[in-house]
């Protein structure tokens, strides 16, 4: 096993000698002697260490770097275009789910040969939680790739590529993945929105808008909607900062109608209520399980007249959410035309922490309050809820504030209690279970943001912006499934070990890694660890299967060099 590039023979006087067979000069070294005390003198040990090259140096092999590791070392076959070790482990599992989905042949239609390239951007974001195209060749060189031929690419095709990303890819890609769905049965949609910064210019969908972190910022919104029950993202959207959420449901729900959804609940947060929104989803013939503003008057009326009904009664209890419910059938509005289930929650836990947020907001603004006495001053309506001001006869300077004793009370009264709201008859079990369902778009925005390094898209121009939403898209539709099938694997186990996270699994699997030998081919490091064949069962992969796809990769990777 020969290195490509002759180096230096080694200058150890008495211990290198050359030999002669058939041709070729090779050169030995004498590693030790050894007395042989019959024939009463030393017997050298010596070792082949290369042999000589034209120019008077010599091509090395193994031995040498054993012998002399303290010498310049020569360049190994293959180049230095790729690591001499490779992660392959979560290669190995997106793989996996790219083949469960057919990702690859719906991309092979709209992006060819570049296919492979967009698989290996969507990898890196799941891997690395960073979406920076600038580190992506430094990813690449340690890692195997979908690309064909196992091609590293620069940061500037990154970009060229993520600019060639057209709006007829995505619609196109979104139409077959939707058509995959069962549309006959009901399915239950949660749909959720965030934003996310740029500062761009350039980017027609950036403006400012209320940002989720607080304050104005320059944005733009992306939603997202997924099915509840299989865990999986449906479709996006991307709209201009300035577009608050309640407004932009209708939009929405077309766009499920247009993809063929009919039978379709939809699971919504707080800030979707309207009457608009709620006549709309009537009209198209949507149900609804929505959280309903914790303050809005039919709300604590509907509290305060069933409050003491149902709060310790057994019957009541839903021990899965540690919660008592009662079930309420009324109107949202007085002009509604449907009777809506109303479901009332309480929890003890929830009201301790709500009464002690509330005691120190109403603590808070007293001593604001205090500081700005004998001042001209003015409070926002939070204030005013909650305080009754007196002021001098000009009218602005403050002179003291007392509490609205009553209206605290009130709230106090309100803390620990929640409210569902659904079109469809539901008992309050099923309606919790279905809005607590929502944790996995929660979870799916957290994983967007945080785990895919997606809350700032660092582009700057609105056809790459669109371009990097749709690779992070594609990256949803993987890691959601790593998600879904890890926590499948660890609600049966015993145990919840801290490895069996998204995160934490990424990393172990990491550590399945192939090491390039002196032939130049690649091969497994080590066996897989106890740890990691756990993890690997939550996708139907064993040690074999690892063994068999670093073979296949060992063979990419020498054909692609």
């Amino acid at each position: 096993m020969l290195l490509d590039s002759p180096v230096e023979i080694p200058d150890v006087p008495g211990k290198i000698v050359r030999k002669t067979v058939r041709g070729t000069v090779y050169i030995d070294y004498e590693y030790d002697r050894v007395y042989d005390s019959e024939r009463k003198y030393n017997i050298p040990k010596r070792t082949t260490i290369g042999k000589l090259a034209d120019d008077g140096r010599m091509h090395p092999n193994a031995n040498y770097l054993r012998y002399f590791p303290h010498l310049p070392p020569p360049e190994i076959s293959g180049g230095t275009g790729r690591s001499s070790c490779l992660r392959v482990g979560a290669h190995i599992v997106i793989d996996c789910v790219v083949r469960h989905y057919g990702l690859e042949a719906m991309l092979g239609g709209l992006f060819g040969g570049e296919t492979g390239f967009l698989l290996d951007l969507a990898s890196y974001s799941i891997i690395c939680e960073d979406n920076a195209g600038q580190y992506y060749p430094d990813w690449a060189w340690a890692h195997p790739l979908f690309t064909g031929g196992m091609r590293v690419y620069s940061d500037s095709k990154v970009s060229t590529f993520l600019h060639s990303i057209t709006h007829g890819h995505t619609s196109s890609f979104l139409n077959e993945w939707n058509r995959g769905r069962n549309h006959r049965e009901r399915i239950y949609i949660c749909y959720d929105s965030t934003n996310k910064h740029s500062r761009a210019g350039e980017i027609a969908i950036v403006e400012s808008g209320h940002a989720k972190d607080g304050g104005e910022a320059p944005v733009f919104n992306l939603s997202i909607a997924h099915d509840v029950g299989e865990g999986e993202p449906l479709f996006y959207e991307e709209y201009p900062g300035s577009i608050v959420d309640v407004s932009q449901l209708e939009y929405m729900v077309g766009t499920a109608a247009s993809y063929g959804y009919r039978n379709v609940g939809f699971i919504l947060d707080r800030g979707y209520f309207s009457k608009a929104n709620i006549r709309y989803m009537d009209a198209m013939g949507f149900h609804f399980v929505i959280m309903v503003k914790g303050m809005a008057e039919l709300v604590s009326s509907l509290i305060e007249e069933n409050k003491g009904s149902f709060e310790r009664s057994r019957p009541c209890s839903i021990r899965t959410w540690r919660v008592y419910a009662k079930t309420v059938v009324s109107k949202l509005y007085a002009d509604d035309e449907h009777e809506r289930h109303f479901h009332l929650y309480y929890s003890s836990a929830k009201d301790s922490a709500e009464r002690e947020e509330l005691e120190a907001d109403v603590e808070r603004m007293g001593r604001l309050i205090k500081a700005r006495e004998g001042q001209k001053a003015a409070f926002p309506k939070a204030f005013s809820d909650c305080y009754e001001f007196f002021y001098a006869k000009d009218g602005e300077t403050l002179l003291f504030a007392k509490e609205r004793e009553g209206e605290i009370e009130r709230r106090l009264g309100l803390c620990g209690y929640f409210v569902l709201v659904t079109s469809a008859a539901m008992d309050a079990r099923e309606a919790l279970d279905l809005y607590k369902s929502r944790d996995q778009g929660e979870k799916l925005f957290r994983g967007d943001k945080s785990y895919l390094g997606n809350r700032t898209l660092r582009v700057h121009s609105s056809e790459s912006a669109s371009g990097k939403i749709f690779v992070e898209f594609v990256a949803l539709i993987i890691r959601s499934r790593i998600y879904r099938l890890l926590k499948e694997e660890m609600e049966g186990l015993p145990s919840r070990p801290n490895y069996m996270t998204v995160p934490a699994a990424v990393k172990e699997l990491e550590k399945i890694e192939m090491v390039r030998g002196m032939d130049g081919l690649y091969r497994l490091d080590h066996a897989v660890t106890k740890r990691q064949k756990s993890i690997l069962r939550a996708f139907g992969l064993d040690e074999e299967d690892v063994r068999r796809k670093a073979i296949e990769l060992a063979q990419r990777l020498a054909k692609g060099e």
